[in-house]
C-alpha cells in the first residue's frame, strides 16, 4: 500500500480532527499501555489503534454513567496484558516447546487461555481453547479417558474429560490423540472442585477438531491415504442412501453469518462454503449448538471431514445448485490444517505518519522525497491484508482493494435503505467520504443513527468492484464487527476525559463531529413540542398509509407492532455566548422535557401549552451535531443527540 502524496492537501483538516478529545485519548491510552512499543523492523508490539478504540468504547458502554481516565487505562492495560501474557513457565513440557518454536498460525478470534480460565473461574461456551495434549490418562478403576492439556501462552494446565465419540482416536496403540498433538476445543463447560487442589476440569464436548501438519510425514500419509481418494464430484447420493461413507478434503472458502431457521426463528444455522482440489464447491451446514464449531475454523484453512452426514439440499432448506450438502453427523470427525499466516510489509501512508506522529522506520525515499514507515500485517491466501492490528488510524483516503478488519471513525453524511436488512451509510472524515454497505442478520439493530452523527465502525472489508469503484462492506455477525454511535453514547457527556466543552458561538456553519456544550433552555415561548409515532428499533418517525398500515421513513418497512410514541421537539438553547435553535427526539427530548410522551399527551391541552415555560433556564450538558439537512427535520439543522441535566 503506497503512501499517498495527496494526503499533503488535507493536513489542516487532519490537524483539526486530531484535536477531537476522543481521538486524543486513544493516542494517549496507546502511549500509556505500551510506552516502549518496539516498532523496529516494522513490528509494532503495542496495541493497534482500532483495538484501543474498541476497548475504550466497550468500557463506555458498560459504564453508561461515565468513566474516568483511570478506569479506562486500567481496563485497557488489563485487557492488553491478558491478551499478550508471557506467563508461560520457563521450562515447558518438551512437546509444547517444540511446537511453539514452529507455530506460525494466528490465534483464532475467540481463543481463551488456560490461565484466564483459572483466573476468572469462567469459560464462555463459544470460547476456543487451542491446546496441546501433554498426556492421555485413563482414570484408575474406570474406562474414563482424560486429556491433560496445556497451551502456548499459559503457566497452568487443565484436564478434559474426553467425549466418547473420540475414544477410538485416543487408542494407545494407533490413536491420533496422543502426546504432542494439537487440538481445538469449543462448547466446553467448566467443572471446578473445592478443596486443597481447587482443580478445574473441562466436561466432555462434542466440538473438537484435530490439527494436522502437512509437513509431518505421518500426517501427510494420513491425509493422502484417507482423504484424497474422495472428492465432491465422486459423491453418489444413491450410495449415500445405501450407507456408503466418504472422507473429504477441502479448503474453507467462506464462513457465513448466523441464520435463524424454524417456525419462530429458534433454530440457528451457519453455512460454510468448501472448495475441493478440483474446484468443486459444497456447503457444510452447522445446526443449533453445532454453530459453535465455526469458531474452530478460519477462511483459507483446509478441512478434512471423515464421514460427514450427506443430506439433500432441498431437505436442508438450502437454495443451491448442488444436489446435496454436508452436515456434522454423529459419526463425523474433523481435522484441520490451519492456514499459515503470511505477513506483508505495508507502507504507512503520509496521512498516518504526519497526524499520528509515528516513528519513521525507513529513511526518506530519495525518489519521492516523502518519509514513510512500514508495518508487517497478516494476509490470507487471496492476498487480502488484515488491518485489525494496524498501529494507526485508517482514513478514507488510505483505503485500497483487498483490505479487511478496517475501522473507520467519521460522520454520517448520507443514508440509503431499501427495506431489507442491507443499508448503505456514507462516512466522511477529514480526507474524504466513502459508502459502507451494512449487512444485518435481521432488521436494523444498532439504534438511532442520523445525518451528522459521529460513528465508529470496526470489521469493515474493502474491495474493488468490476466498475473499479472502491466498496466497503460490513457484516453484523463477523468476528470483530461493531458499530457505535458516539454522538448518542450516554457515557460521552459524563466522561470529562473524552470531551471538551465548546461554546455555542464557536460552532461554525460547517462544523463536523460531535460537540459537547453546557447550555440552558431559552425563549420557551418559541418552543414547539409535538408527538409522533416512531419505529422502536431505529428511532425514526413513521407515516400512516392509506390502508392504515404504519411505514418507517428510514427502514421502509411496515412496522405496526414496533412503534412507540416519541417527542418531536424544537427548542432554543443558550450558553451566554450565543443562542441556537435545535431539534431532538426520542430519549433526548424526554430528558430535556422531563416527562414521557405518553404522560405529556395525558395532560389537558392548556397544560401542554404552558408546560414548556416551566423549563426555562433549566441547565443541561448536551451533545450537538450538524445534521446536513436532517432526514427528520429539514428546517432546523442542529440536533441534540444526547442530554443530561446538571446543577
Amino acid at each position: 500500500m503506497d503512501s499517498n502524496p495527496s494526503a499533503m492537501e488535507v493536513d489542516p483538516q487532519l490537524h483539526e480532527e486530531e484535536e477531537d478529545p476522543f481521538l486524543q485519548f486513544i493516542s494517549y491510552a496507546k502511549s500509556v499501555v505500551s510506552p516502549d512499543a518496539n516498532e523496529a523492523g516494522g513490528e509494532s508490539m503495542g496495541p493497534g489503534w482500532s483495538w484501543t478504540a474498541s476497548r475504550i468504547l466497550k468500557t463506555c458502554i458498560a459504564y453508561s454513567s461515565g468513566v474516568t481516565s483511570a478506569i479506562l487505562l486500567s481496563d485497557i492495560s488489563q485487557a492488553w496484558n491478558e491478551q499478550n501474557r508471557s506467563g508461560a513457565p520457563k521450562k515447558q513440557p518438551e512437546c509444547i516447546s517444540q511446537l511453539k518454536k514452529k507455530n506460525k498460525r494466528g490465534k483464532l478470534p475467540n481463543t481463551v487461555t488456560i490461565d484466564s480460565v483459572y483466573e476468572k473461574k469462567f469459560l464462555p461456551l463459544n470460547g476456543v481453547i487451542e491446546a496441546v495434549i501433554i498426556d492421555v490418562v485413563i482414570l484408575p478403576g474406570t474406562n474414563i479417558c482424560t486429556l491433560h492439556l496445556g497451551d502456548f501462552w499459559s503457566s497452568n494446565t487443565i484436564d478434559l474429560y474426553l467425549h466418547r465419540r473420540f475414544y477410538n482416536l485416543a487408542d494407545p496403540s494407533n490413536g491420533i490423540l496422543k502426546k504432542g498433538r494439537e487440538v481445538f476445543l469449543t462448547g466446553c463447560r467448566l467443572r471446578t472442585t473445592k478443596g486443597f487442589s481447587s482443580r478445574a476440569r473441562l466436561l466432555p464436548t462434542e466440538y473438537l477438531a484435530i490439527l494436522l501438519d502437512e509437513d509431518q510425514d505421518d500426517d501427510a500419509m494420513m491425509l493422502g491415504a484417507q482423504f484424497c481418494s474422495d472428492s465432491f464430484s465422486s459423491i453418489c447420493f444413491d450410495d449415500v442412501i445405501q450407507g456408503v461413507s466418504y472422507s473429504l478434503y477441502a479448503r474453507i472458502e467462506s464462513i457465513g453469518a448466523l441464520e435463524a431457521q424454524g417456525i419462530f426463528g429458534s433454530l440457528q444455522r451457519k453455512k460454510i462454503t468448501l472448495v475441493d482440489n478440483d474446484g468443486a464447491r459444497l456447503k457444510f451446514l452447522l445446526w443449533g449448538e453445532q454453530v459453535l464449531l465455526a469458531n474452530l475454523f478460519s477462511v483459507g484453512s483446509m478441512l478434512a471431514l471423515d464421514r460427514p452426514f450427506i443430506a439433500s439440499s432441498a431437505e436442508s432448506g438450502l437454495e443451491s445448485n448442488e444436489e446435496f450438502c454436508l452436515e456434522y453427523g454423529s459419526g463425523t470427525q474433523l481435522y484441520v490444517v490451519p492456514l499459515i499466516q503470511h505477513k506483508e510489509q505495508v507502507c504507512v501512508a503520509l496521512t498516518q505518519s504526519r497526524c499520528q506522529g509515528s516513528k519513521l522506520l525507513t529513511a526518506p525515499d530519495p525518489g519521492q522525497g516523502l518519509p514513510v514507515s512500514q508495518v508487517s500485517l497478516p494476509c490470507d491466501s487471496q492476498g487480502s491484508i488484515d488491518f485489525r492490528n494496524y498501529p494507526f488510524r485508517s482514513f478514507v483516503i488510505d483505503l485500497h482493494d483487498k483490505m479487511t478488519g478496517i475501522s473507520l471513525y467519521g460522520d454520517v453524511v448520507d443514508i440509503q435503505s431499501t427495506g431489507d436488512p442491507t443499508f448503505s451509510l456514507k462516512i466522511e472524515d477529514a480526507t474524504g467520504s466513502v459508502w459502507a454497505r451494512l449487512h444485518f442478520i435481521g432488521p436494523w439493530s444498532i439504534g438511532r443513527v442520523g445525518l451528522g452523527h459521529t460513528v465508529y465502525i470496526s470489521g469493515l472489508s474493502c474491495s474493488m468492484t468490476k466498475q473499479k469503484i472502491l466498496e466497503l462492506s460490513w457484516f453484523e455477525n463477523d468476528p470483530g464487527a461493531s458499530f457505535v454511535n458516539i454522538s448518542c453514547l450516554p457515557a460521552l457527556l459524563n466522561s470529562s476525559c473524552l470531551h471538551k466543552f465548546s461554546n455555542l458561538c464557536d460552532l461554525s456553519a460547517h462544523a463536523t463531529h460531535t460537540h459537547v456544550c453546557r447550555v440552558w433552555l431559552d425563549q420557551i415561548e418559541y418552543c414547539h413540542v409535538g408527538t409522533r409515532l416512531s419505529h422502536a428499533p431505529c428511532g425514526h418517525f413513521v407515516n400512516e398509509g392509506c390502508n392504515g398500515e404504519l411505514k418507517c421513513n428510514f427502514c421502509h418497512c411496515i412496522c405496526n407492532d414496533e412503534v412507540v410514541r416519541s417527542f418531536h421537539l424544537r427548542i432554543t438553547i443558550a450558553d451566554g455566548s450565543a443562542k441556537l435553535l435545535t431539534w431532538c427526539t426520542g430519549h433526548t427530548a424526554t430528558e430535556l422535557l422531563q416527562i414521557t410522551p405518553d404522560e405529556f399527551c395525558e395532560l389537558p391541552e392548556e397544560e401542554q401549552i404552558m408546560y414548556p415555560s416551566s423549563l426555562e433556564n433549566e441547565k443541561f450538558t448536551v451533545a450537538l451535531v450538524k445534521g446536513h439537512g436532517s432526514m427528520d427535520n429539514q428546517s432546523v439543522s442542529w440536533e441534540i443527540t444526547r442530554a443530561v441535566k446538571y446543577e
